[in-house]
């Protein structure tokens, strides 16, 4: 008799989420950063729409950890130290769940792209924010979405670099606008 082995989402899915004793949240994931999986342009503008929506509320959010395991390896930890990270992290949570890899690489995603934004200054033509708006090359937006996570978490500068300047020239000029976090 071949009998099919039954699995549930909840036994198979590789993300945790448990407390972690001083008021936050763990999370602890059997994947590393870079083998999470690509999100959807349109979630990453959700999510930075619901982040902005968050800041404005005062909705700091829940200081947040995530260990990332590595089979054989030493684990990829990471902390949201900073309250606006903590409020992004939060509204993705409330938006999507961060208790799977999608909900967990469309925030860490989100948290990339506003690091590569703030510290690479090429990156300074393919965006503009003011007066409370942001608005973006839609290139730099689908990048973002399918570029792979570096094992820290974050965007690789010169590969995503390399990455946007061709598929900037292909895309439509119009940017997309979103509103802009506090």
């Amino acid at each position: 008799m071949n009998a099919a082995r039954r699995t549930s989402p909840e036994l198979d899915n590789p993300v945790r989420v448990a407390a972690d004793g001083c008021g936050g949240v763990v999370y602890v994931v059997t994947l590393p950063p870079e083998a999470l999986p690509p999100v959807r342009k349109r979630d990453i503008e959700l999510a930075w729409d619901a982040a902005h929506g968050a800041a404005r509320a005062g909705l700091w959010g829940t200081p947040r950890g995530f260990r990332f395991l590595r089979p054989g390896g030493t684990p990829t930890e990471l902390i949201l130290a900073e309250s606006s990270a903590s409020c992004w992290a939060d509204a993705v949570d409330r938006s999507v769940g961060l208790g799977h890899p999608y909900g967990l690489s469309l925030c860490l995603r989100l948290l990339a792209l506003v690091d590569l934004l703030a510290r690479a200054r090429w990156t300074a033509g393919f965006y503009r924010m003011r007066h409370g708006s942001a608005e973006f090359h839609p290139a730099l937006l689908r990048l973002a979405a399918v570029a792979p996570l570096t094992p820290g978490a974050g965007f690789d500068d010169a590969q995503f670099r390399a990455q946007l300047r061709p598929a900037a020239l292909a895309a439509p000029a119009a940017p997309d606008r979103l509103t802009m976090p506090a």
